[in-house]
């Protein structure tokens, strides 16, 4: 399994394009320099009034498949 890390902060007007049908999938790019796609779905749960801010962790399986994207600090 292979881990991502990313600082995220990210404005509350932004983050309404999580929510558009054709927008599904979100390009981040991690702490070491790669490009990261994930599925926006997964940062619904962190948006709050003011945005998504904060410490995030990506983990992946050999396939590049997610296991788990959580909120770190």
């Amino acid at each position: 399994m292979k881990s991502y890390f990313f600082s995220l902060n990210i404005s509350y007007f932004d983050c309404e394009n999580l929510y558009r049908p054709q927008l599904n999938t979100c390009l981040m790019t991690s702490d070491s320099g790669e490009k990261v796609q994930l599925p926006t779905k997964n940062l619904r749960p962190y948006v709050t009034k003011t945005g998504i801010q904060g410490r995030f962790r990506l983990i992946v399986d050999e396939n590049n498949k997610l296991k788990s994207f959580e909120k770190i600090a």
